[in-house]
Protein backbone atom coordinates (compact mmCIF):
# COMPACT_ATOMS: atom_id res chain seq x y z
CA UNK A 1 0.00 0.00 0.00
CA UNK A 2 1.17 3.24 -1.07
CA UNK A 3 2.22 5.74 1.45
CA UNK A 4 -0.09 8.73 2.00
CA UNK A 5 1.39 12.45 1.96
CA UNK A 6 -0.67 15.09 2.89
CA UNK A 7 -0.01 18.77 1.72
CA UNK A 8 -0.99 21.44 3.90
CA UNK A 9 -1.32 24.96 2.21
CA UNK A 10 -1.60 27.76 5.01
CA UNK A 11 -0.90 30.41 2.59
CA UNK A 12 -3.74 33.00 1.44
CA UNK A 13 -2.42 33.56 -1.20
CA UNK A 14 -3.26 30.99 -4.43
CA UNK A 15 -0.24 30.05 -6.28
CA UNK A 16 2.09 32.14 -4.17
CA UNK A 17 5.56 31.03 -3.60
CA UNK A 18 4.61 28.94 -0.68
CA UNK A 19 2.07 27.00 -3.02
CA UNK A 20 4.48 26.51 -5.51
CA UNK A 21 7.27 24.95 -3.05
CA UNK A 22 4.43 22.98 -1.34
CA UNK A 23 3.05 21.11 -4.69
CA UNK A 24 7.21 20.45 -5.88
CA UNK A 25 7.65 18.61 -2.62
CA UNK A 26 4.80 16.70 -3.01
CA UNK A 27 5.62 15.99 -6.70
CA UNK A 28 8.59 14.74 -5.43
CA UNK A 29 6.76 12.72 -3.37
CA UNK A 30 4.60 11.56 -5.41
CA UNK A 31 7.38 10.40 -8.02
CA UNK A 32 8.72 8.20 -4.93
CA UNK A 33 5.56 6.18 -5.20
CA UNK A 34 3.65 8.09 -2.47
CA UNK A 35 -0.06 8.77 -2.45
CA UNK A 36 -0.50 12.73 -2.43
CA UNK A 37 -3.15 15.29 -1.38
CA UNK A 38 -3.42 18.92 -1.00
CA UNK A 39 -5.68 20.93 1.59
CA UNK A 40 -5.47 24.55 1.11
CA UNK A 41 -6.55 26.08 4.28
CA UNK A 42 -7.83 29.64 2.90
CA UNK A 43 -10.78 27.45 1.22
CA UNK A 44 -11.90 26.27 4.52
CA UNK A 45 -13.83 27.56 7.51
CA UNK A 46 -11.82 27.39 10.70
CA UNK A 47 -12.36 29.34 13.69
CA UNK A 48 -9.87 29.74 16.16
CA UNK A 49 -9.56 27.89 19.62
CA UNK A 50 -12.01 29.04 22.38
CA UNK A 51 -10.62 27.60 25.28
CA UNK A 52 -13.68 25.80 26.49
CA UNK A 53 -11.33 22.63 27.64
CA UNK A 54 -13.64 20.37 26.89
CA UNK A 55 -10.90 18.44 24.83
CA UNK A 56 -9.34 17.97 28.00
CA UNK A 57 -12.59 15.72 28.87
CA UNK A 58 -13.06 14.31 25.36
CA UNK A 59 -9.84 14.54 23.91
CA UNK A 60 -12.40 15.98 20.58
CA UNK A 61 -12.56 19.26 19.56
CA UNK A 62 -15.91 20.99 20.61
CA UNK A 63 -16.33 22.96 17.71
CA UNK A 64 -18.02 22.30 14.80
CA UNK A 65 -16.27 23.13 11.29
CA UNK A 66 -14.33 22.56 8.55
CA UNK A 67 -11.51 21.35 11.26
CA UNK A 68 -13.18 18.16 11.84
CA UNK A 69 -12.84 17.18 8.34
CA UNK A 70 -8.73 18.23 8.42
CA UNK A 71 -8.26 16.33 11.77
CA UNK A 72 -9.61 13.02 10.08
CA UNK A 73 -7.04 13.69 7.51
CA UNK A 74 -4.12 14.64 9.86
CA UNK A 75 -4.74 11.31 11.93
CA UNK A 76 -5.20 9.36 8.38
CA UNK A 77 -1.69 10.10 6.84
CA UNK A 78 1.55 8.44 6.96
CA UNK A 79 3.83 12.30 5.91
CA UNK A 80 2.61 15.39 6.16
CA UNK A 81 3.84 18.40 4.66
CA UNK A 82 3.25 21.84 5.76
CA UNK A 83 3.56 25.01 4.28
CA UNK A 84 3.25 28.68 5.25
CA UNK A 85 4.35 32.04 5.02
CA UNK A 86 6.16 33.62 7.51
CA UNK A 87 3.79 37.02 8.78
CA UNK A 88 5.60 38.93 11.41
CA UNK A 89 8.02 36.26 12.20
CA UNK A 90 5.69 33.21 12.79
CA UNK A 91 3.20 30.93 10.95
CA UNK A 92 0.16 32.78 9.06
CA UNK A 93 -2.73 33.36 10.73
CA UNK A 94 -4.39 30.29 9.05
CA UNK A 95 -1.51 27.90 9.91
CA UNK A 96 -1.81 29.40 13.54
CA UNK A 97 -5.81 28.58 13.45
CA UNK A 98 -5.49 24.92 12.73
CA UNK A 99 -2.58 24.29 14.83
CA UNK A 100 -4.16 25.83 17.95
CA UNK A 101 -7.36 23.59 17.28
CA UNK A 102 -5.05 20.45 17.64
CA UNK A 103 -4.98 21.35 21.20
CA UNK A 104 -7.29 18.10 21.28
CA UNK A 105 -4.52 16.12 19.97
CA UNK A 106 -2.01 17.09 23.21
CA UNK A 107 -5.26 16.88 25.23
CA UNK A 108 -5.42 13.28 24.44
CA UNK A 109 -1.54 12.60 24.83
CA UNK A 110 -0.71 14.43 27.79
CA UNK A 111 -4.01 14.53 29.94
CA UNK A 112 -5.73 12.02 28.94
CA UNK A 113 -2.82 9.30 28.25
CA UNK A 114 -5.11 7.70 24.96
CA UNK A 115 -2.98 6.28 21.99
CA UNK A 116 -3.96 8.53 18.98
CA UNK A 117 -3.52 5.34 17.20
CA UNK A 118 -5.19 1.47 18.54
CA UNK A 119 -2.46 -0.35 16.80
CA UNK A 120 0.30 1.43 18.68
CA UNK A 121 2.53 4.24 17.68
CA UNK A 122 3.13 4.48 13.73
CA UNK A 123 5.77 5.93 11.77
CA UNK A 124 4.97 9.53 10.87
CA UNK A 125 6.85 12.13 9.46
CA UNK A 126 6.38 15.32 8.68
CA UNK A 127 8.12 18.26 6.94
CA UNK A 128 8.20 22.43 7.17
CA UNK A 129 7.94 24.56 4.60
CA UNK A 130 8.11 28.62 4.73
CA UNK A 131 8.68 31.27 2.74
CA UNK A 132 9.64 34.65 3.97
CA UNK A 133 10.51 38.21 2.46
CA UNK A 134 12.41 39.81 4.66
CA UNK A 135 16.39 38.68 5.15
CA UNK A 136 16.57 38.39 9.15
CA UNK A 137 18.63 35.43 10.55
CA UNK A 138 15.92 34.48 12.65
CA UNK A 139 12.54 34.82 10.66
CA UNK A 140 11.96 31.25 11.00
CA UNK A 141 12.94 30.51 14.30
CA UNK A 142 9.38 31.16 15.69
CA UNK A 143 7.84 28.91 12.91
CA UNK A 144 10.33 26.11 13.53
CA UNK A 145 9.56 25.72 17.45
CA UNK A 146 5.42 26.24 16.75
CA UNK A 147 5.79 23.08 14.32
CA UNK A 148 8.31 21.28 16.77
CA UNK A 149 5.30 21.29 19.36
CA UNK A 150 2.76 21.12 16.96
CA UNK A 151 4.54 17.68 15.55
CA UNK A 152 5.10 16.43 18.64
CA UNK A 153 1.22 16.67 19.84
CA UNK A 154 0.07 15.14 16.30
CA UNK A 155 3.03 12.03 16.57
CA UNK A 156 4.89 12.89 13.71
CA UNK A 157 8.47 12.75 13.39
CA UNK A 158 10.02 15.95 12.24
CA UNK A 159 12.05 15.43 9.11
CA UNK A 160 13.11 18.27 7.39
CA UNK A 161 12.88 22.00 7.85
CA UNK A 162 12.74 24.15 3.79
CA UNK A 163 13.40 27.86 4.34
CA UNK A 164 13.68 30.61 2.29
CA UNK A 165 14.13 34.17 2.94
CA UNK A 166 14.14 37.03 0.40
CA UNK A 167 10.97 36.03 -1.73
CA UNK A 168 7.84 38.82 -1.63
CA UNK A 169 6.54 38.87 -5.58
CA UNK A 170 3.59 36.17 -6.53
CA UNK A 171 5.42 33.61 -8.04
CA UNK A 172 9.01 34.53 -7.71
CA UNK A 173 10.27 31.30 -6.23
CA UNK A 174 10.03 30.01 -9.43
CA UNK A 175 13.50 32.15 -10.25
CA UNK A 176 15.16 30.67 -7.14
CA UNK A 177 15.52 27.23 -9.11
CA UNK A 178 17.84 25.46 -5.88
CA UNK A 179 14.98 25.87 -4.01
CA UNK A 180 12.04 23.92 -6.25
CA UNK A 181 14.78 20.92 -6.83
CA UNK A 182 15.19 21.08 -2.81
CA UNK A 183 11.66 20.60 -2.39
CA UNK A 184 11.16 18.08 -4.71
CA UNK A 185 14.47 16.29 -3.26
CA UNK A 186 13.13 16.70 0.05
CA UNK A 187 9.44 15.48 -1.11
CA UNK A 188 11.16 12.24 -2.34
CA UNK A 189 13.02 11.88 1.04
CA UNK A 190 9.85 12.06 3.16
CA UNK A 191 8.18 9.33 1.25
CA UNK A 192 11.17 7.11 1.70
CA UNK A 193 10.23 4.01 4.03
CA UNK A 194 13.96 4.07 5.51
CA UNK A 195 14.56 4.77 9.30
CA UNK A 196 13.75 8.33 10.35
CA UNK A 197 16.24 10.87 10.77
CA UNK A 198 17.42 11.42 14.52
CA UNK A 199 17.15 15.14 14.02
CA UNK A 200 15.29 17.24 10.89
CA UNK A 201 17.55 17.93 7.67
CA UNK A 202 17.08 22.33 7.63
CA UNK A 203 17.92 23.69 4.16
CA UNK A 204 17.81 26.75 4.38
CA UNK A 205 18.23 28.95 0.99
CA UNK A 206 18.03 33.05 0.41
CA UNK A 207 16.52 34.65 -2.70
CA UNK A 208 18.90 37.80 -2.01
CA UNK A 209 20.13 39.81 -5.39
CA UNK A 210 18.74 36.75 -7.41
CA UNK A 211 14.99 37.80 -6.53
CA UNK A 212 14.79 40.35 -4.42
CA UNK A 213 13.40 41.38 -0.95
CA UNK A 214 10.28 42.70 0.59
CA UNK A 215 9.79 44.95 3.73
CA UNK A 216 6.79 43.24 5.73
CA UNK A 217 8.23 40.09 7.14
CA UNK A 218 6.16 37.76 5.44
CA UNK A 219 5.36 36.50 1.97
CA UNK A 220 2.40 33.89 0.97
Amino acid sequence: MALKVLGISASPRERGNTDLLLRRALEGAEAAGAEVEVVALRDLKIGPCIECYKCARTGRCAVEDDYQAVYAKLLATDRLVFATPVFFMGPSAQAKLLIDRCQCLWARKYLLKQPLFADGPRDRRAMVIAVGGTKGKKMFECVRLTMKYFFDAAEFTYAANLFVNQVDGRGDILKHPRAMAEAARLGRALADAAAPPKAPETVELSGGAEIGGGGRGGEA
